[in-house]
């Protein structure tokens, strides 16, 4: 994988490939421009894709774990690492809550089916970590039922990446005041109202109790085979930037080659003319 460019901030200053620019004197952090935001999206969509080509054509398997406090942005960090890739390729598992047939088996069981197989990336939105956090906080499980999860999980993990998984988990981290900013603004912008629900609401107030949980996480399953990576993510663009670019640099895919590819010439229309048939348009209000 080719060296990331270090980028110049205003000041003049040069910053490394996910580092933050400061401004001369202050140390306040700079706001990204949407441009320069854009131009390295579209880098490393590049670079996805050449991730998915090697996937394909190796075999590879790939699981990305997305877990971290509401509103830290997994969702928006997910939709960009998938909005230029195959979604045959790029998997994302989000799963609802438990059946009554679920609640009664092992409790990973329901996210084993959802691994991936050769020449797969799945990523999921929320994961077996569940149970480490809401349902810890919330009460959907005993503390004797997490303990027992903490303790076994390690070895489960192990066994993934024995055979042959590349297990990457990420723990998205944001403030206190920026979480009061965005729940505020689900509330007041009607496209993103239906991201607010009755447990973002529950556990808005329990931000302590989800410290303690993720602490308890970290302490029990960061491991050498899965170790837990953070992300600051009150600046949603930058955190973006700096996954995605982490993401790559812990996968050993080789650059696309470069294509040479022309165009065949169309075929002759052989008096082909187009018919009058009553077709039904759609409105051109735009």
């Amino acid at each position: 994988m080719a060296k990331r460019r270090p980028h110049a901030n205003q000041s003049g200053a040069a910053t490394s490939g996910g580092g933050v620019a400061q401004s001369a004197g202050t140390g306040e952090t700079l706001k990204m421009k949407r441009k320069e935001y854009e131009q390295e999206l579209r880098r490393l969509h590049g670079e996805l894709v050449a991730v998915q080509e090697w996937v394909k054509a190796s075999g590879a398997k790939i699981c990305v774990v997305f877990e971290g406090r509401d509103t830290a942005g997994k969702g928006g960090t997910i939709k960009r690492i998938t909005e230029r890739v195959s979604p045959r390729v790029f998997r994302v598992i989000a799963l609802s809550a438990p059946t009554e047939r679920e609640k009664s088996q092992m409790y990973i069981q329901r996210y084993i089916p959802h691994l991936p197989a050769a020449g797969e990336v799945v990523i999921f939105d929320r994961s077996w970590y569940n149970r480490a956090g809401v349902e810890r906080v919330m009460g959907f499980c005993t503390p004797e039922e997490t303990n027992r999860f903490l303790e076994q999980l390690p070895s489960v993990e192990k066994a993934m990446v024995d055979s042959g998984i590349l297990l990457i988990k990420y723990w998205l981290e944001v403030s206190a005041e920026e979480q009061t900013r965005r729940l505020e603004s689900r509330i007041n912008d009607p496209r993103k109202v239906w991201k607010l629900t009755d447990m973002d609401l529950k556990s808005y107030s329990r931000w302590y109790d989800y410290s303690r949980a993720r602490d308890a996480m970290f302490a029990a399953t960061d491991t050498a085979w899965a170790p837990w990576y953070v992300a600051r993510t009150d600046d949603k663009m930058r955190g973006r930037l700096n996954i995605i670019s982490h993401m790559l640099s812990q996968i050993p895919y080789k650059p696309l080659a470069p294509m040479d590819v022309t165009l065949p010439k169309r075929q002759r229309p052989e008096g082909y003319t187009e018919p009058h048939l009553p077709l039904r348009y759609i409105p051109t209000p735009f």
